[in-house]
């Protein structure tokens, strides 16, 4: 396996390119034709040090990188997988075919003025420190404008921010045993959140360019994974802010067997990264690191791959091609790891696995506000098993796009599913989702937080349910309820209450076959009990619980004369091998994991929250008042350490029981919650409150906050937890104290569970990876466990 690696900015040179503008002068008219000057002066004569200048720099290098590969292409066969560091990017791109020499330079000339333009920003290489040892670094210098900006190698970590920062950075460097830092030449904050207005411009200009998908993989900085084949312009955008993850990008070739790479870049940069991922000791290498692995994953099925244009040999078209425009909401297929292990298919029930078309008997529940995001439940369909998108807390127009996204998706075969989180003061939202999902043909939902059986869910449930020839009623839809007890589960696992079968008539909403059918059906077949976890809970143990749903499920099987018996799963506190073993060993058909995928590349959170999460131990989580159910005191799980919300969020709870409104509150208490938790005047706070009651559809909500003071108390204390939550999702340092992070203590027993082995950073925790980890430990371990207790 051969790879070519790009280098960016930094590795230029005057007289650059001397021994290949004669052999292509074709690319050279091109490039002089776009700059509006000599390319050949500027690479070899560098007047007036514009080399140096980012706005030059950038389309001189994209240029002579572009002449060498052509160069390289005309004396051999392409590579195998292409990478570029930064701006090295560009031309791994245009050697996939991707776009054009003259589309790239056009795209790199203005992706240089658009950086060139930052100013006030520095950039500083540390040596010799891990990138959590830099993380803790700029904290202890209270650095926090400053952001790791590339991840050259495990020790070679760029951070980047304003100037004026860097001078407490390379003094807390200077104070590390060890460690060492180099300035560089740089004129802005490269790849760091400071450059997001220089994205948001990039991003509209590349809104004007059509891009063709790769023909030979390329791997992108801002994943470390191989670019899709639509999105580039989406990443593109992305890279200017993003870190640069080229250690992953390393580590990426590694695992794709390649053997042999090729830099190319006017000075040596990239080799000796290289050979330090391949020095690496096995525990930081990919553990399948098989040459050819990659073909098989890539291959579809009956179709042999089709050859490129430059494994032919062929030079990137010039100028006047026209490249066909990829639809760009059409969402990449993610490339997952193979899941095949027979003991652990044969784990729960065969039955549901056959029912939910899945590998093993094993989902990935829905995490709130989109966590639980379409690339996540993507690649956990494409790997065979099935996640549930996290509608929770969105609005209706985010869940369609989700949706489009999610149909769109080549390869997924109907395996995703999408949550349905009951609101108890938002009845009608719930309705709304369901003809929502209805409308888009959703087969799959999970649903969370219901007391008891409601129109919504039985409409979902047994819209489109029919007698089969032989008279058995038949559900084309699967319901998930997640339960903490057992009075709740009976509802579930009872057919339909006739009244409502009536209602749904009556309103058109089923139709006469189908309400017919629902009578002989169980509202939902498949009942988790939901153990103590994340989020909402209510503190359940597994171990009292399951069996106990199991033994109801068995009676209300058998009650109601069921063609097939309801099945329960487990869900709570599964973080290790061990864990998903004892659910099975008490009975579960099905294991439900969450706190565990919130940790991993394809959660829809920030990278600060997955860097918290990665740290915790077992014991570092906690319970606080749930924001959306404020008032009636219910709970939810949250991340105890690295944040102060749980102990704010009591706090604000025992205001609100102890007061009769906000002019009850004593002025050291007033200041207290302007400052810490709403970080704004009271006024500003209650106005910003009302609009966004008014902008939701319930302006009743402040009407009623006028009359009652304690209700106004309470709206302004639950903006909090909405705030909160948006921040650590984003990622706001300024908030980092108020992050409201919902993890149970899965998280810690997986930490433990992984110390020391490839899935130790959360980057490399993919969300098959970590149910492959627990489905094929816990075969593993029951098997241990057995032959231990098995007589001789």
């Amino acid at each position: 396996m051969k790879a070519w690696l790009f280098a960016g900015q930094g590795s230029q040179r005057a007289g650059m390119g001397e021994a290949l503008f004669d052999r292509f002068p074709e690319y050279e008219a091109v490039a002089d034709r776009v700059l509006g000057e000599s390319v050949r002066a500027l690479c070899l004569d560098d007047p007036d040090g514009r080399l140096q200048r980012t706005r030059w720099t950038q389309p001189a290098l994209y240029v002579v990188n572009a002449l060498a590969c052509a160069q390289a292409l005309a004396e051999g066969r392409a590579p195998d997988v292409l990478a570029g560091h930064s701006l090295g990017e560009y031309n791994a791109l245009l050697a996939a075919g991707c776009f054009g020499f003259e589309t790239g330079l056009r795209i790199v000339r203005r992706r240089g003025e658009l950086m060139g333009e930052a100013d006030g920003g520095a950039m500083l290489a540390v040596l010799g420190l891990a990138p959590d040892a830099v993380r803790a670094l700029l904290d202890r210098a209270g650095a926090t404008d400053v952001d790791l900006a590339n991840l050259n190698t495990a020790t070679q970590v760029v951070v980047s921010g304003p100037a004026g920062s860097m001078d407490a950075v390379r003094a807390a460097v200077r104070a590390t045993p060890g460690a060492r830092c180099v300035p560089l030449a740089t004129s802005g904050a490269f790849h760091s959140r400071h450059m997001r207005p220089a994205q948001e411009r990039f991003a509209a200009f590349l809104d004007t360019i059509a891009f063709r998908p790769p023909r030979i993989p390329v791997i992108a900085n801002v994943t470390g994974r191989p670019y899709p084949a639509d999105g580039a312009a989406e990443l593109l955008a992305r890279q200017i802010s993003a870190p640069v993850r080229w250690h992953e990008t390393l580590r990426e070739l590694v695992r794709r067997g390649v053997d042999e790479v090729r830099e190319f870049g006017p000075r040596p940069m990239l080799l000796p990264m290289w050979q330090s991922v391949l020095a690496a000791p096995d525990t930081e290498r990919e553990p399948d690191a098989v040459p050819g692995r990659e073909r098989e994953r890539d291959a579809v099925p009956g179709r042999e791959r089709e050859p490129d244009a430059l494994s032919r040999g062929e030079r990137e078209p010039l100028p006047g091609s026209a490249p066909v425009r990829v639809a760009r909401d059409t969402p990449a297929a993610p490339e997952p790891e193979p899941v095949r292990d027979p003991a652990a298919a044969r784990l729960g029930s065969a039955e549901f696995r056959q029912d939910h078309g899945v590998r093993y008997a094993y989902l990935a529940g829905s995490m709130f506000r989109g966590v639980s995001s379409v690339e996540l439940v993507a690649r956990l369909g494409r790997a065979g098993l099935r996640g549930y998108f996290g509608a929770g807390g969105l609005d209706l127009g985010t869940v369609e796009q989700a949706l489009t996204a999610l149909a769109r998706t080549p390869g997924l075969d109907g395996r995703y599913g999408v949550n349905l989180l009951h609101d108890l003061t938002r009845p009608g939202a719930e309705d709304a989702l369901t003809a929502l999902l209805l409308r888009h043909d959703v087969r799959h939902v999970e649903a969370a937080a219901f007391t008891t059986v409601t129109p919504a869910l039985v409409r979902f449930r047994f819209t489109g349910a029919h007698r089969a020839a032989d008279g058995t009623p038949v559900a084309v839809r699967t319901l998930i309820a997640k339960c903490s007890r057992p009075e709740v589960a009976a509802h579930f696992m009872a057919p339909p209450a006739e009244d409502l079968l009536r209602r749904l008539l009556a309103e058109g909403a089923l139709t006469p076959a189908e309400a017919e059918a629902a009578r002989g059906l169980p509202v939902a077949q498949d009942i988790c009990v939901e153990g103590d976890s994340a989020g909402h809970t209510d503190g359940g143990v597994s171990l009292a619980l399951v069996p106990t749903a199991a033994a109801l499920a068995e009676e209300m099987t058998a009650r109601h004369n069921y063609p097939r018996r309801l099945r329960v799963g487990a869900c709570g506190g599964l973080g290790t091998p061990e864990a998903v073993a004892a659910a099975f060993v008490l009975g579960a058909d099905f294991v439900v994991t969450g706190s565990v995928n919130q940790c991993s590349p394809q959660a829809g959170t920030s990278d600060a929250v997955k860097d918290l999460l990665a740290a915790l131990d077992v014991q570092d989580t906690a319970y606080a008042p749930a924001g959306d159910l404020f008032e009636l005191g219910s709970r939810v799980q949250v991340v105890r350490k690295g944040t102060l919300f749980a102990a704010r969020a009591n706090k604000l709870y025992q205001l609100y029981r102890s007061h009769t409104g906000l002019d009850d509150l004593d002025e050291a208490t007033l200041a207290w919650l302007e400052h810490d938790c709403l970080r704004a005047p009271l006024a500003q706070a209650w106005s910003r409150t009302c609009a966004h009651y008014r902008d939701t559809g319930r302006p009743h909500e402040i009407e009623r906050a006028e009359r009652e003071p304690r209700h106004r108390m309470a709206l302004l204390f639950k903006s909090y937890f909405a705030r909160t939550h948006r921040a650590a999702q984003d990622g706001d340092p300024a908030e980092r104290a108020n992050y409201q992070v919902h993890c149970g203590p899965a998280a810690g027993a997986f930490n433990r569970c992984v110390a020391g082995t490839a899935l130790e950073p959360w980057r490399e925790r993919h969300v098959e990876r970590i149910a492959e980890l627990l489905m094929t430990g816990a075969a593993r371990t029951l098997a241990e466990r057995l032959a231990a207790y098995t007589c001789p």
